[in-house]
């Protein structure tokens, strides 16, 4: 199973696969100069609502948790995959 982690200013959230519509949602929020994004939960609720702004620190990573490679545990990171992309910063 697949999860991903958003970390935004040094908070976690706990993502389900897929998750390429919410990148292009905060992409956008962040272009735009700021604005809301609703992230799900996990495992259903109503999920929260972050405020995203150019600047703000935001990491996506990738978790394997449950048959993959090294008893599950392997894991990608997408450091400032957002702030690189967007801006060149």
């Amino acid at each position: 199973m697949i999860v991903h982690r958003l970390t935004v200013d040094g908070r976690d959230y706990f993502l389900p696969d897929p998750v390429t519509e919410l990148r292009n949602k905060v992409l956008a929020a962040i272009q735009a100069g700021g604005g809301y994004v609703n992230i799900p939960p996990l495992r259903g609720g109503p999920g929260i609502d972050i405020l995203f702004s150019p600047g703000m620190p935001v990491v996506w990573s990738t978790i394997d948790v449950g048959g993959g490679e090294n008893n599950g545990e392997s894991m990608t990171t997408e450091k400032g995959a957002l702030e690189d992309d967007a801006f060149g910063l």
